[in-house]
């Protein structure tokens, strides 16, 4: 991705989409940078992220006090903003 992702776009895409607090949301994209950041790449670098993990991690956190169909929904909605935006896709 040669541009950077404006944060305040982001939480502010995510809060009008889903009617979730801004707070909820910046703790949500928080938890997932530091799953990602910790997660082992293979052999090409790449990085595969299983979304149910990342979920029960997010949820594992001990500030996190939100239920799994909040986390979901944030996740998927900032998908949304990266497919949108021509960042991400899904792969097959």
């Amino acid at each position: 991705m040669s541009e950077k992702v404006n944060e305040l776009d982001l939480v502010r895409f995510i809060a009008e989409q889903t009617n979730i607090d801004s707070n909820s949301i910046r703790l949500v994209l928080k938890h997932e940078q530091d799953f990602i950041n910790n997660a082992q790449a293979d052999v090409n670098g790449d990085v595969e992220i299983d979304g149910d993990e990342l979920v029960d991690y997010i949820l594992s956190r001990t500030d996190a006090n939100l239920d799994e169909i909040t986390v979901e929904t944030i996740l998927d909605t900032e998908m949304d903003f990266f497919m949108d935006r021509g960042y991400a896709g899904y792969e097959d």
